[in-house]
């Protein structure tokens, strides 16, 4: 193919011909016969002749399919498609000199400024394509050039500034988020820092609009939410672009932290605000996803933008603003904010659901496990500062705070049933959100722990009040095993997972359950009493309603001794298909039968590819990590703390035998509880060390199964 600059001049062609020609061409990676000029011309002459400050709806029903219209939207796509090519790299080379001469030739008609006046139109198609190729343009032109278009920065920034909701404003948002979201996607931290800088202080100007510091300015912000749904489509589009922000600031720590990648943490008392406020339920929903994934530290999660850009150093402010989100929160839960906050019935994908005859009240579960979450995080978070850190008078004032979170679920029939053990609410609520789950078991741990030292209570009484206040270890771990029946694999599949949340909480809660083997009998005990009279089970209309946990009371049910809470739909994707249908992420069983020339990773050979060994590697970095931390690290030369009857025991004959500390009622109830659990920690320990052995397990478990082998 000749190169362009050779191509003879052509007649030139109706715009429409033109442009279908092209799109054809670019579909198939060739050039178009006319001239690279000709083609640029014919879109800015499409982009020019749409609407720019009118909309459909405006005109007469005859005009709907006017073909300025059309032929605009169809130069607005192929733009967008021209410069995605470009930046993907799948043109052949004559191809993307041509095309690349395309951009350059519009970019000398001044098109950015044509496109921008769409931004204004209230035809949602028009400015919605608009914004598409503006923001490819701009990430495009970040990538060949590093550098902001001025145009695109100069109409964005005096939208923020201006902070009036309308079509202009809502276009800018979108655009500047789409871009922010592309750089993170493709790990350019440098273009970051130049967009960050462009925008940081019009982003802190329309921040302060609408998320005020005053609580008197939010009401009045929520007012205008109330009256006009500009507003809470504005406000949502804000909120998706801080939580790419607070991306960027746990992302790129090291490379830039402005003032505007703060914002989730400095304005969270605003948040909370409009969390109990009165604007529209999905903006209350969107501001507490937003608040849920930075005190987690995985905000931007749902885009993919990469677990191992998470590893590197922290952000300097970051210890500050999660303590700062923490005292928020909490004092925003001694202030009744609880009681403002309104949870409305579960969602699908049909919208909301209506309550019939005598199906009751079936709250939205999403929001109820966000609620938690933060909570238990903020106080995790809490007992880590100076103030909450010693004393009896903080163990309290902690525990006073469990209360509240329980007495909210209680409150309203948001779950249907009357829960008297209060350790049940972290199955009940987290139980179909794994990595939630084990976040909240973290952080209860953690509050456990804490009680346990600034009470003064001894090891009996403390349990005793653990269960008063929902954060006994014990009871939380046997209502894990036993929402997943028992099933060693499934915790193997949350071992070998990238999310580390679970190995964290498994090897601490190993470490303390060495010290404390007796209240772990007395609990296996009391959970298992427990399935006399309750039983957990999920609403059929879960599978297309989505979050709905229906509970029953069954006082004539027999006992059964599988689960105290047997969850239907507890375990989300890996565990769901092993309970469902006997899959497993590895197929454990035939691990002995493995061709080990194919299967075994020696230090040699390249098996992996980049991707999986940066994963593998962070997954290592972490564990030794958490060694370090927890001290689970034993020293060659000490000899570890053992329960008197020792693992030998046989784990079945304990049925026929009476079991020490527990009463003659609950004996044997026990005993069998107690059976299952050292036989799926037995399983759970033989096969990491057989996929140890075979040089099949992630990182090194070693500090693991000593941990294991002491049960």
């Amino acid at each position: 193919m000749e190169p362009t600059a050779s191509r003879e001049p052509g007649p030139v062609r109706e715009p429409l011909a033109c442009l279908t020609e092209a799109y054809t061409c670019l579909r198939s990676g060739s050039c178009p016969s006319q001239r690279a000029h000709d083609v640029a011309s014919a879109i800015f002459v499409g982009v020019c002749g749409g609407v720019s400050s009118g909309d459909r709806e405006s005109c007469p029903p005859e005009n709907h399919s006017d073909p300025t219209v059309e032929l605009s939207c169809i130069s607005m796509s192929l733009l967008e498609k021209i410069s995605s090519a470009l930046m993907s790299g799948s043109l052949p080379p004559a191809a993307t000199l041509y095309y690349a001469e395309v951009l350059t030739g519009l970019q000398d008609m001044d098109l950015m400024l044509q496109l921008i006046l769409h931004f204004q139109s209230n035809d949602q198609i028009i400015s919605h394509l608009a914004a598409k190729s503006v923001s490819t343009c701009v990430f495009y032109r970040l990538h060949t050039s590093s550098t902001v278009c001025p145009v695109w920065r100069q109409k964005c920034v005096q939208a923020f500034y201006s902070s009036t909701p309308s079509p202009a404003l809502d276009t800018c948002l979108w655009s500047i988020t789409d871009v922010f979201k592309r750089l993170l996607q493709g790990g350019h931290q440098e273009n970051i820092g130049k967009l960050l800088s462009a925008f940081d202080s019009s982003l802190m100007a329309i921040c302060s609009k609408f998320l005020p510091e005053e609580r008197s300015e939010v009401l009045l912000c929520l007012d205008d939410v109330s009256r006009s749904r500009r507003w809470g489509s504005t406000l949502c589009l804000l909120l998706e672009l801080l939580e790419l922000l607070t991306a960027s600031s746990v992302i790129y720590a090291a490379d830039v932290c402005l003032q505007s990648q703060r914002i989730t943490y400095t304005h969270s008392s605003a948040l909370l605000t409009i969390i109990g406020g009165s604007s529209h339920y999905f903006v209350k929903k969107r501001a507490l996803l937003l608040l849920k994934r930075a005190v987690l530290q995985k905000s931007g999660e749902d885009w993919a933008l990469g677990e191992g850009l998470y590893i590197g150093p922290k952000n300097k402010h970051l210890r500050a603003d999660m303590s700062m989100l923490a005292k928020s929160m909490l004092t925003a839960v001694a202030t009744n904010w609880l009681q403002r906050v309104q949870v409305e019935s579960s969602s699908f994908f049909g919208g909301t659901r209506h309550v019939r005859g005598k199906e009751g009240h079936k709250a939205d579960c999403v929001m109820l496990r966000a609620l938690g979450l933060l909570l238990l995080k903020s106080l995790e978070l809490y007992i880590q500062t100076p103030s909450g850190a010693a004393g009896v008078n903080s163990a309290f004032e902690v525990c006073g705070y469990l209360q509240s979170v329980w007495g909210f679920l209680r409150q309203g029939s948001l779950l249907r049933t009357e829960v008297t053990h209060c350790c049940c609410w972290l199955s009940l609520l987290f139980g179909e959100q794994d990595d939630d789950m084990m976040e909240a078991a973290k952080a209860l741990f953690s509050i456990f722990l804490h009680h346990r030292l600034c009470s003064g209570l001894d090891d009996c009484s403390m349990l005793k009040a653990a269960c008063v206040f929902g954060c006994n270890p014990h009871c939380h771990f046997l209502l894990l095993l036993q929402s997943i029946s028992f099933d060693h694999s499934i915790l193997l599949d949350f071992l070998i997972s990238t999310e580390t949340c679970f190995l964290e909480y498994f090897v601490r809660y190993l470490k303390y359950l060495r010290a404390d083997w007796q209240g772990f009998t007395a609990a296996c005990g009391k959970t298992s009493l427990l399935d006399r009279h309750l039983s957990l089970q999920q609403s059929p209309t879960a599978l297309c309603g989505g979050d709905v946990l229906k509970v029953t009371n069954r006082d004539q049910d027999p006992y059964r001794s599988n689960a105290c809470f047997q969850h239907t739909g507890a375990i989300s994707s890996a565990g769901m298909i092993s309970m469902a249908a006997g899959f497993h992420l590895v197929e454990y069983d035939s691990s002995d039968e493995s061709d080990t020339e194919k299967m075994e990773v020696s230090q040699g050979a390249p098996v992996a590819s980049v991707s999986e060994k940066s994963r593998f590697s962070a997954l290592d970095m972490k564990l030794q990590k958490l060694s370090v931390l927890t001290g689970i690290l034993i020293e060659p030369n000490t000899t570890p703390h053992r329960r008197a009857e020792g693992p030998q025991v046989p784990v079945f004959q304990s049925e026929r035998t009476s079991c020490p500390n527990m009463a003659p009622v609950s004996g044997h109830v026990t005993c069998d509880t107690l059976a299952r659990v050292v036989l799926c920690m037995s399983q759970l320990r033989e096969v990491v060390k057989r996929l140890h052995t075979k040089k099949l397990f992630p990182y090194n478990p070693s500090s693991l199964l000593r941990l294991l082998e002491q049960l």
